[in-house]
């Protein structure tokens, strides 16, 4: 058994295609085929069925997956390894990172890392604050960045930069001007929400919760995927809702939107990794270039915690 065989069945199972596999792993299909042959061939077990034109994992192969997955997952970190020999002359770093810090934040500083590292490949996801800490948490990501507080055990989680939030509404929904908004004047309002697992809706529940207001009691009219998705439905005068000032500057300076008159707290972007896993030197350049830019908050460098092992 070999490491090939091991990707090519990995790549088979996930898509459940012979032909999509071979095209990701740029294989001819007949190379494909081949070696998931020679696999059942050998062991004498069947990995997949063949129904009609799909097929789908035997009860062995799906206990197969989950050693082949991890067989691959160590020659990765060995691989890893290795390529801090090389002086960050090539490698990769993965990145995992929910929307607002995704779409917004970290972009710039990708660019400035592979400005600074060209051999370096880095590749981002973008989710919610839940499904990050799950790829930090299983290994699909070297660094995650979040935007509410994550509690687990396997992770570590420092500060790395500060978000303004603002309630936002359509300039022709512009409640009465007043001083400030009352929690009866929330309450009246009708709301566009992110989803269940979302940092922006966390925040929200909890700024609602400060001021008295219960989230149960107010008028959601939508509950959106992306702070796209609910930017785009509050400039249609949907209703108001709470979005980072990066995801609404634009059309706050334009005036299509508007700010309510309600004091928030700032939230702060966090970094996320694993406690016990090599820290790469790949790794720690990233963290330098973040800790270069302006603004970054002085506190325990994410890397130099108690908690981590290198």
């Amino acid at each position: 058994m070999t490491l090939e065989q091991l990707r090519i069945f990995v790549a088979v199972a996930e898509r459940e295609h012979v032909t999509r596999a071979a095209h990701y792993l740029r294989l001819t299909q007949s190379a494909t085929s081949a070696a998931i042959a020679a696999l059942e061939a050998r062991y004498a077990t069947k990995l997949f069925n063949r129904i009609g034109r799909r097929i789908e994992l035997t009860p062995a192969g799906r206990v197969f997956l989950a050693e082949a997955r991890a067989v691959l997952a160590r020659a990765a970190a060995a691989e890893t390894i290795l390529a801090d020999v090389a002086g960050l002359r090539r490698g990769s770093l993965t990145l995992a990172a929910s929307q607002t810090v995704g779409n917004y934040w970290l972009p710039p500083l990708m660019h400035r890392y592979r400005a600074a590292y060209p051999g370096i490949a880095v590749n981002l996801t973008i989710g919610n604050t839940e499904t990050v800490a799950a790829k930090v948490r299983d290994g699909a990501a070297d660094l995650g960045f979040v935007e509410a507080a994550v509690t687990d055990p396997l992770l570590s989680l420092t500060p790395v930069a500060e978000d303004e939030l603002v309630l936002v509404t359509s300039a022709g929904r512009k409640p009465a001007k007043k001083r400030s908004q009352t929690p009866a004047d929330l309450k009246g309002l009708r709301w566009v929400f992110r989803e269940q697992g979302s940092g922006t809706r966390t925040i929200f529940e909890a700024a609602m919760s400060g001021l008295g207001v219960d989230v149960s009691e107010l008028d959601v009219v939508l509950e959106l995927p992306s702070n796209e998705a609910v930017r785009a439905a509050v400039l249609d005068g949907a209703g108001a809702a709470l979005l980072s000032k990066l995801v609404v500057a634009v059309p706050l300076k334009a005036g299509t939107l508007v700010a309510l008159n309600i004091a928030l707290p700032k939230r702060q972007f966090f970094a996320l990794r694993h406690k016990e896993r090599y820290v790469t030197q790949a790794e720690r350049e990233f963290y330098a270039v973040m800790e270069s830019r302006p603004g970054r908050p002085r506190g325990a460098h994410p890397l130099h915690t108690r908690s981590q092992r290198s």
